[in-house]
């Protein structure tokens, strides 16, 4: 019996919702609710289908999963590909079909673009849709502060939801350009010229010029876990919420994120209470359904407080 029979069930399945388009998870077995399948998920991208393996599979086990993934695929599946995490520089690989020249992530109306097989990360978490909710549905002209914005998929929520002005800092030049081709894929092309503002510095050396741009309504901090050289979450989480008083208006709203799976959501919440003793605890987004986790405290955390 082939041991990828689950997952070949669950995506089944999962074919059933992918008729609106949306991105979403097929298969998460990085979640651990799978017993022995934690090395692989399965991902919608319409029309691409991502398989992404974080350990090696029996070569008999793999070209039948492959085999019976093609039989079963619907039609609005134009190209499947794979992902070895596994591997030196996580190369792709294309299991059938013809991959787009173009490829984005569709979600709620709005569009990301995806770069598959140029780096290891894609240019869009999928586990972060909660968050670019929560923004939009509040954004509504308030200034926004969107701290380590990657390709920045909050800025484009905030300005979908009315936001009055964003100011998207990180240090990578690189994904701040992709994030203003994010802003043109939505038809944002207008606000970029006056209200979004891109700043590529390392924020612990820029705090005076975030400061000077400020004060914000709502500040979103999604630092990555653990990037060597620049940001590590253990030690490097509290510098960034003694910032919070001086870019904040008072009352002002923070969204806290947090996607270490070795790091509690108590940890995040300790933390804040020592940097942050009149911050006030709102709640923690519910994560997305089709990312279930055997244990919530591994998953993505994203803590709301008003500060």
């Amino acid at each position: 019996m082939n041991s990828l029979g689950p997952v070949l069930l669950a995506v089944s399945q999962g074919f059933s919702s992918i008729k609106g388009g949306d991105a979403c998870r097929l298969f998460h077995g990085r979640g651990q609710t799978y017993e022995g399948l934690g090395y692989l998920n399965v991902d919608w991208f319409s029309p691409v289908l991502l398989v992404t393996l974080y350990s090696e599979v029996s070569p008999a086990d793999w070209q039948g999963f492959v085999a019976e993934l093609e039989r079963l695929s619907p039609s609005a599946v134009a190209c499947c590909i794979v992902q070895f995490r596994y591997k030196r520089g996580a190369p792709i690989e294309i299991l059938w079909g013809d991959l787009p020249d173009i490829n984005v992530a569709l979600e709620q109306g709005l569009r990301f673009g995806l770069s598959f097989g140029q780096k290891q990360n894609i240019g869009f978490f999928l586990d972060m849709a909660p968050g670019r909710e929560w923004l939009k549905r509040r954004a509504t002209g308030l200034r926004i502060l969107n701290l380590f914005a990657y390709t920045c998929s909050f800025s484009v929520a905030a300005i979908e939801g009315g936001a009055k002005t964003v100011m998207n800092v990180d240090m990578s030049k690189a994904a701040l350009n992709v994030g203003k081709e994010n802003h043109k894929l939505n038809d944002q092309e207008h606000r970029l010229r006056r209200d979004v503002q891109f700043l590529s510095y390392d924020i612990f050396r820029s705090w005076k010029k975030i400061v000077n741009s400020g004060p914000y309504d709502i500040i979103v901090i999604d630092p990555p876990s653990r990037q060597k050289g620049s940001f590590m979450a253990d030690k490097d989480y509290a510098r960034v919420l003694r910032r919070v008083p001086s870019l904040l208006v008072e009352g002002g709203d923070m969204l806290a994120c947090l996607n270490a799976p070795d790091l509690t959501a108590g940890f995040l919440t300790e933390i804040i209470e020592c940097e942050l003793p009149n911050a006030v605890f709102i709640e923690r987004l519910q994560n997305r359904g089709d990312l279930p986790e055997v244990d919530s405290q591994r998953n993505l955390k994203m803590l709301h407080y008003r500060v």
